[in-house]
């Protein structure tokens, strides 16, 4: 299963040492999300970091970074629905996927997208009064119908503890926000990272 982070809204303290840590822990694709900042300091934090992480990196805003920068590739959500007429998905580095908040919408984006997040899988640790969208019934009978497959990652109130279900689901993956950088500047950071992509990995 593969381990996604994505970025806090905000930009954050030595956020590029923070990001290679965690891909030195084992994270397999970084989400760069920061909706509401401009394409300028999304590019000053990307210029911050090295090329081979730039490329395992996917961009929620500003798509012209991608080509600019090499990264891996563009994520749709409500702000930018749609894939650039220009854009080249045909190129081997660059991916295209989505945010889904319901099992219909992650059944129609996956004829469009390499793969998706589907949310908020459990109660959202960074959005105070986000819950679940899915009762536990909901995601076997998507797991069972072949909905839930390698190509969806959970996203929403993700931890350690919860990884097993995911697996249970067949879930592709599981992308983390909060359970990450809420731990910024401790010293559990690198630690749960690390705990996270092992549990991950292992499920493959």
């Amino acid at each position: 299963m593969k381990f996604i982070v994505v970025t806090p809204p905000e930009f954050v303290p030595d956020e590029a040492r923070l990001i290679e840590q965690l891909f030195a822990c084992g994270l397999d694709v970084l989400h760069l999300r920061k909706p509401g900042s401009d394409a300028e300091a999304c590019a000053h934090l990307l210029e911050s970091m090295p090329p081979q992480l730039r490329a395992r990196t996917v961009t929620h805003d500003h798509f012209g970074l991608c080509e600019k920068f090499g990264l891996q590739g563009i994520h749709l959500n409500a702000r930018n629905p749609h894939v650039p007429p220009s854009w080249s998905k045909g190129k081997q580095y660059h991916t295209v996927s989505a945010s889904c908040h319901s099992v219909d919408e992650v059944e129609k984006m996956k004829n469009v997208a390499d793969y998706v997040f589907m949310s908020p899988v459990f109660d959202s640790i960074s959005k105070q009064g986000y819950s679940s969208a899915y009762s536990a019934d909901e995601l076997c009978a998507a797991s069972m119908r072949g909905v839930i497959d390698s190509r969806v990652i959970a996203l929403g109130g993700i931890t350690l503890q919860k990884i097993p279900l995911l697996g249970t689901w067949h879930f592709g993956g599981a992308a983390f926000l909060g359970d990450v950088w809420g731990r910024a500047g401790h010293a559990s950071f690198a630690a749960n990272a690390s705990e996270l992509a092992s549990a991950l990995h292992e499920m493959e």
